[in-house]
């Protein structure tokens, strides 16, 4: 295995990073740098625990490996990823998304944030990757809505209050920090959630995908195709 830097090490990459004498200025430079590290290390272990469920490994399996109790890792990794450090990686459009996502369900009568609610809330933002191609597939604002009715319609009652996550819909933000890690990003798009939806079969937003034309090969192949394209328009 190879190892990591040593206290030494990391001390001098701090004050060579800070480039000053001034020990507040090296105390900022650490604690950014500290704090870089604890979120890229959560989100790398989060991606492997991800990666194990996905197997069908059972919490009881994980958490003995990682040496903690079942309700602790549950605890850390089966939440919105929305509650983590990671939620600073999400660009901008990302953000309003997930937010946007929770007026989406209170739009619907519904008292919780469901896939199909971030699914719906990508049409928030119409210049995000996965809103355009969602749309360049012919898959509207209008026919997903249809399509998500169809599965649950609205309901009669409004919501007071802010709705919460579903165990699904946390698991596909989870997912979404996975995918970006998979593909060597240190941000998190909205292409992201869009792949991340793919992971969970029994998702409702996944299922409307499908049902509306739009696989997962064909969704990654063409989110790969623009991010490269991109790339190298830099």
């Amino acid at each position: 295995m190879t190892p990591g830097p040593n206290l030494q090490e990391l001390i001098d990459t701090i004050r060579r990073d800070t480039g000053s004498d001034d020990v507040l200025e090296q105390l900022a430079t650490a604690s950014s740098t500290i704090g870089e590290l604890t979120s890229t290390s959560d989100a790398a272990l989060g991606y492997f625990v991800d990666r194990a469920r996905g197997a069908g490994k059972s919490w009881v399996e994980i958490s003995a490996v990682l040496g903690v109790s079942k309700q602790a890792a549950h605890k850390r990794f089966a939440v919105s990823w929305t509650t983590r450090p990671a939620f600073k990686h999400y660009t901008q459009r990302t953000r309003q998304v997930v937010e946007a996502a929770a007026g989406v369900a209170l739009g619907r009568n519904q008292a919780y944030v469901g896939t199909e609610h971030l699914l719906l809330a990508f049409y928030t933002e119409p210049e995000a990757l996965a809103t355009k191609l969602l749309v360049a597939h012919g898959i509207t604002e209008e026919a997903v809505d249809t399509a998500v009715t169809a599965v649950i319609p609205r309901g009669t009652t409004p919501y007071e209050g802010e709705p919460p996550l579903t165990p699904r819909a946390a698991h596909v933000l989870q997912g979404a920090a996975a995918e970006a890690l998979e593909l060597g990003h240190n941000y998190i798009g909205t292409e992201h959630i869009l792949l991340s939806f793919y992971r969970d079969s029994g998702g409702v937003a996944t299922k409307v995908l499908q049902e509306l034309g739009l696989e997962e090969p064909a969704a990654r192949a063409e989110i790969e195709a623009v991010l490269e394209q991109l790339t190298k328009g830099k």
